[in-house]
């Protein structure tokens, strides 16, 4: 059992770490792309615009921007800002947009600007004709989700298209950008089948005078990232063998989507010797016991055991510690199934060499948002193409191209701080 829970803690780390000290200056450029890149451009829409909170104006960071009674979605960035690509054959007449705790807004696409659009959601308030009391304890109710999990989630497999991004910052400047659209073979929630993913389109860029003599690879990248998906893969966060080691506490209830869903916050019940677990909380659906979302980090207590869950290799004499792991999940509902939507996960880490006073701080972060999805037209990734545990996805595609690089695909706007970072990665890059 022991041997079997490190691996799958091991599998939610989410990055796994590669350091080489010899650092090369060469560059692939076998970029991995569709012939017909950008054939059609004038086949679809393009809205900008801002997700913000109505009373303090502030920007909802990942906020989902859907197109309503279709499966084109996307998350708003850091800055609450969001860009939507639409077929102009597209039927939809509104854009969706949904958050925690907020009431859910449909805007008419014929209001919508190409850019500059400014939209307010308003914060849900619970009145208390509709708070329900759960006869159970907190515990029994994730005992319930993880039960339902063939009535909630998809029993077909889906064809989905997603935005996956991986970034890496030395201290508060980025150092080194991975981006892709992948082509996603989800497979059914209660089958053993294994999710597949394979690159339709990326790019890369990386500073690496910067590194330090360090050259930090992410291993898996969008393979791990889907590993999220908590109900896909229960045992790699709260599986039922997992249970007694945690403890549970109803902490209050919020909407999402109009629903009322419960706030479960989970810890250690006792320590497990060999290996960290996680606290967080889980927000569940009321009415179904469906986990719509869930915040959790690794307690990194013991940071050199903590270490060896994320670190592939290292050169010597350097002493490399894991400071932050956080990881958030989000699920969609459509007629009466959730899917899967987005994740990201943050690892940073100090690096401290011998015979060095100061240690250098670095952030490694990998997000995946699902941007398309289709029950009808599903084919399954051959191994031959799929995107594998061990492959990284910096080694698989071509350097930063044109601003009209990703073409119709939807993408996750860059923040200010990424958008500065690809600036420079380029001019780098054109020396």
């Amino acid at each position: 059992m022991k041997t079997r829970r490190i691996n799958q803690i091991r599998m939610i780390a989410v990055v796994f770490m590669l350091f080489v000290t010899s650092i090369t200056n060469g560059w692939a450029l076998d970029l991995r792309t569709k012939s017909n890149q950008d054939s059609d451009t004038l086949s679809y829409r393009s809205f900008k615009g801002k997700i913000i909170d109505a009373q303090t104006k502030k920007p909802l960071v990942f906020a989902s921007v859907t197109v309503e009674d279709e499966n084109t979605a996307t998350i708003t960035n850091l800055e609450g800002e969001f860009l939507i690509k639409i077929s102009k054959k597209s039927k939809s007449q509104n854009l969706f947009i949904s958050f925690l705790g907020y009431y859910n807004l449909s805007f008419p696409l014929i209001k919508l600007k190409a850019e500059g659009n400014i939209l307010e959601l308003q914060p849900a308030v619970i009145t208390l004709n509709e708070v329900q009391v759960f006869p159970d304890s907190p515990e029994s109710i994730v005992r319930a989700m993880l039960r339902r999990i063939g009535q909630n989630y998809a029993n077909e497999a889906n064809a989905m298209k997603g935005f996956y991004r991986e970034s890496i910052k030395k201290r508060n400047t980025y150092v080194g950008l991975s981006e892709a659209v992948v082509d996603i073979y989800k497979a059914p929630y209660t089958s053993y089948t294994n999710d597949r993913i394979r690159i339709f389109r990326g790019r890369k860029g990386m500073n690496e005078r910067k590194m330090d003599t360090l050259l930090f690879k992410l291993q898996g990248g969008p393979v791990t990232s889907l590993l999220l998906d908590a109900m896909k893969n229960p045992d790699i966060l709260i599986d039922e063998e997992m249970l007694q080691h945690y403890e549970f506490t109803l902490e209050n209830m919020v909407k999402i989507d109009h629903k009322l869903n419960y706030v479960i916050a989970f810890k250690e019940r006792h320590k497990v010797e060999d290996f960290p677990l996680y606290e967080g909380k889980f927000y569940l659906d009321v009415e179904t016991l469906a986990l719509t979302s869930a915040d959790f980090s690794l307690n990194l207590d013991k940071p050199i055991e903590a270490s060896r869950l994320f670190i592939r290799k290292k050169p010597f004499g350097a002493k490399v510690i894991p400071t932050v792991a956080k990881y958030s999940i989000r699920y969609r509902e459509q007629n009466g199934k959730w899917y899967f939507n987005y994740a990201i996960g943050e690892v940073q880490f100090k690096v401290k060499w011998k015979k060095k006073l100061f240690s250098t701080t670095y952030t490694l972060k990998s997000e995946i948002a699902i941007t398309d999805r289709d029950e009808q037209n599903v084919e399954v990734i051959s191994n031959k193409d799929r995107f594998k545990r061990r492959d990284v996805l910096n080694d698989k595609v071509g350097v930063f191209a044109d601003e009209n690089f990703w073409g119709k695909y939807n993408t996750i706007e860059p923040d200010k701080s990424i958008e500065v970072a690809i600036r420079k990665l380029n001019r780098v890059m054109n020396r």
